[in-house]
This record gives C-alpha cells, sequence and structure tokens, in this order.
C-alpha cells in the first residue's frame, strides 16, 4: 500500500470520491470540482491510497478547523475519510488496513505543518464516518449534536478542542407557494446530488414552487445560518443521508403543492 498526494492525474475520480463506475455520481454535477479549485488555495489537503497494484482505494480529505463546520483554532479538521467498499466499480477496497493509513498519513501531514492538533466528524450510527472509528485511533469525543459527533485529537497540551456550529435561523416560505430551500456547500458529492435532486424537481413541478439556493462555500454565509449541506422543504428539514431519490423529493414537493 502506498500513500499519495493526490495528482492531477486522480483528481476526476477524486471529485466522484472513487465512485466513476456511479451514474448517481454523475448527477452530482461539477460542484465538488468547483470546490475543489477554490479550496486548493485556503489549505486543503487530499491524499489518496493505492494498492500493490497502482490502484486508487481510499482518500482523505482535510482542511484548517477555520474553513470548516466548527469553530476552532490551530487544527486541522477531517471532512472525510473514504475506502471504497462496493463490489461494483473498484471493488472492495476495505478491511485490509487503508483507512488506518489515511489517517496517519494526514495526522504526520498536520504535525509537520504545525498544527496543534486534528478534528473529524463521524456519526455515532453503525455506518459511514463512525465516531466509534475515530475513538478506536485515540480520538476523543469534543462535542456533540444528534446524530453527529465531533472528535478530535490534540498533539499539544495547550490545545483547545472545537466546537460544532449550531443551526442559527431557518429558511423563509414565500406565501401562496410552496419553497424549497437547498443548501450547498460543494464539498460532498451526496449532498450536491441532493440538491440537484431537489432543483430539478421543483423546476418540473412550475411556478406553484419557489427554489431558493444558498451558496455556503462563502464563510460568512455559513456562518449566518450555521448550516452547509441541507434540503428544506417549506421550513421543514428532509433528510438527506442516505440521498433520497429524485422521485422520492418530486413526490414530497407535489404533496405540499397539493395542499395550497
Amino acid at each position: 500500500m502506498t500513500i499519495i498526494d493526490l495528482t492531477p492525474e486522480h483528481e476526476k475520480l477524486y471529485f466522484m470520491c472513487l465512485e466513476d463506475w456511479s451514474d448517481e455520481m454523475k448527477e452530482a454535477g461539477s460542484h465538488k470540482e468547483a470546490w475543489y479549485g477554490r479550496m486548493k488555495d485556503q489549505g486543503l489537503r487530499v491524499k489518496l491510497a493505492l494498492d500493490d497494484r497502482g490502484e486508487v482505494g481510499g482518500m482523505i480529505q482535510y482542511v484548517p478547523v477555520e474553513q470548516s463546520f466548527a469553530e476552532g483554532s490551530d487544527l486541522y479538521f477531517i471532512n472525510c475519510i473514504w475506502v471504497h467498499g462496493h463490489k461494483q466499480g473498484r471493488g472492495n477496497f476495505q478491511k485490509h488496513g487503508m483507512g488506518k493509513a489515511l489517517l496517519q498519513a494526514a495526522e504526520n501531514d498536520v504535525r509537520a505543518l504545525g498544527a496543534k492538533g486534528i478534528a473529524a466528524w463521524g456519526l455515532i450510527l453503525p455506518f459511514w464516518m463512525k465516531a466509534s472509528w475515530f475513538r478506536k485511533q485515540g480520538y476523543k469525543k469534543a462535542d456533540r449534536q444528534s446524530i453527529q459527533q465531533l472528535v478530535w485529537k490534540p498533539f499539544s497540551e495547550d490545545a483547545v478542542p472545537p466546537r460544532l456550529i449550531r443551526q442559527r435561523k431557518n429558511p423563509e416560505t414565500t406565501p401562496g407557494k410552496v419553497t424549497v430551500t437547498g443548501f450547498i456547500n460543494g464539498w460532498c458529492p451526496v449532498q450536491n446530488l441532493v440538491f440537484e435532486r431537489a432543483k430539478r424537481a421543483a423546476s418540473e413541478i412550475g411556478d406553484k414552487v419557489v427554489f431558493r439556493e444558498i451558496n455556503t462555500f462563502n464563510r460568512d454565509t455559513f456562518m449566518e445560518w450555521g448550516i452547509a449541506d441541507a434540503l428544506f422543504i417549506d421550513g421543514k428539514e428532509v433528510r438527506t443521508g442516505p440521498p433520497p431519490s429524485y422521485e422520492k423529493i418530486l413526490k414530497a414537493i407535489a404533496k405540499k403543492v397539493r395542499r395550497l
């Protein structure tokens, strides 16, 4: 196994989170590519894991905490770590130590950059980005909101634990119409996919629906709302993980329209 920095050769694969075989990922558009273009000069770091054949099987991306969805200083924040585990496409690379190797490489990199620690978000439920997995690697809880847990590993005694940023206000609705509000940051193709599906569904229904896009890449916009990626229909948040199908989103919007 080899850990490398992202190269131009692998950028398109990275933009699709290693799922270049997936038609769903193609629905996500070019938002992650645009996000990468802006973030690569703001401290974004990306590493890939290659097996002994040179095949990319895993990735990790992390940013200065000041550019993340948490509050803190002198830390880096892991947006995501992912080892491809599907039978389709690239095949299953999990259970061979790639995740641990990627995490260790990121920690070594962050130490070399002079940061006082590294943080990550995880879920308390037993699927993707499990908080329990990070705790097994020596991370400890810093904060929690609902099913999301913020964990961190300090590198120095004076490191200060980060905190999650909470939602600060709700989207407005439009009298006499159904308001669909899509928050999009660009970093995650899954969330970009939900955004694109909601935008398409709102457009298909017509003038009884108002689609409002809120791009949270700008830090001030994100801090204003305390929301990075989300979907709201008439002010009520829709669960976006795992991503709802286009048909499900369309049905939810149409149901609201019938009640006008």
